[in-house]
């Protein structure tokens, strides 16, 4: 499809920075969304997922997945599954492995490339036949792995699922790691680090082996952390084997419904690669809009409490 125009979003000032868009509304916006349904789910392989189902007596359901060390009760997941509540959806949101407040039995946690868990949750609601149509929404790595999933295998998706949605996403996820390396940006490298030194601290004692200590001194940056864990954990040979098999963009020209990515201009935490222009002007049903603000899951305006710009977008493109 053609490159989308650039929205007419244009929030009031100081919102007109990346830097302000991406921390302003994680510290300042706050989103009540009580789940309805609060459940745990077995996995395939004996683990467990812990969801909240937001209902609005809909035959429509949307699959929302958070971003890196996110959860299901941060703000920006609340407030999608709010507007798209308001809208005429049910929505599941899902806490990845090691993000809900017990930490997952089995010796992995989540990674950028893994979307069992995704098909797993988007089973799991369908099954319940009352649905007759679904969607995926993701935020930065959640959007890659809708993406990836949509593309990696296309007979996987149920037929059922009609439309996604990828925000803010690392399409090319090792461009994406070294621009978090950037001293720009270690306010944010040094918030994810704190929160998956923990979570490494706290695997120590399930899988020792796995999870050794002694590596945590040497990391400095979010490359490093890969290379110490996720990747051997995973099987991959490093960081960069890790990122260059798990990148959605390698995948995009296999998805086969209308898939919306909305990639800010001044995200920070984004490369020229990481906005895959050719790859959706070759596909038809791949469609690109790159707002000129937006930062990384931002897309605020003032005052803070009224709904996102990308909530909106998210909501006409859905119900269109």
């Amino acid at each position: 499809m053609p490159l989308l125009q650039p929205p007419p979003y244009k929030p009031k000032f100081p919102l007109q920075s990346g830097h302000i868009q991406t921390i302003f509304p994680r510290l300042f916006r706050k989103v009540s969304l009580p789940p309805v349904v609060k459940r745990r789910i077995e996995t395939p392989d004996g683990d467990f997922l812990d969801i909240d189902w937001h209902l609005a007596s809909s035959t429509r359901l949307a699959v929302i997945a958070h971003g890196l060390e996110g959860n299901s009760r941060r703000p920006y997941v609340l407030g999608m599954a709010r507007a798209l509540v308001l809208a005429g959806w049910d929505c599941i949101t899902y806490n990845f492995r090691g993000c809900s407040h017990e930490m997952n039995k089995k010796s992995g946690m989540y990674h950028s490339g893994d979307t069992r868990d995704l098909h797993t949750v988007l089973k799991y609601g369908l099954d319940h036949g009352i649905y007759e149509d679904a969607a995926l929404i993701g935020f930065s790595m959640g959007g890659n792995h809708v993406l990836k999933y949509l593309g990696e295998d296309p007979e996987k998706v149920p037929s059922k699922v009609k439309r996604a949605i990828g925000i803010s996403v690392p399409c090319d996820l090792e461009k994406s790691a070294m621009r978090l390396c950037d001293k720009s940006n270690f306010i944010y490298s040094n918030y994810f680090l704190r929160s998956l030194r923990q979570k490494v601290k706290i695997k120590n004692n399930q899988f020792p082996d796995l999870y050794p200590l002694d590596k945590l001194s040497s990391i400095k940056n979010i490359v490093d952390f890969d290379n110490a864990y996720t990747a051997p954990i995973n099987g991959f040979a490093d960081a960069i084997d890790y990122y260059r098999q798990s990148s959605c963009k390698q995948f995009l020209s296999k998805i086969k419904i209308p898939s919306l990515i909305l990639n800010a201009e001044d995200d920070p935490f984004l490369t020229p690669e990481c906005y895959p222009v050719q790859e959706a002007e070759g596909s038809q049903f791949i469609s690109l809009q790159i707002p000129k603000y937006g930062g990384h899951v931002g897309f605020a305006d003032i005052p803070i409490e009224k709904q996102l710009w990308s909530e909106s977008r998210a909501v006409r493109f859905l119900n269109t």
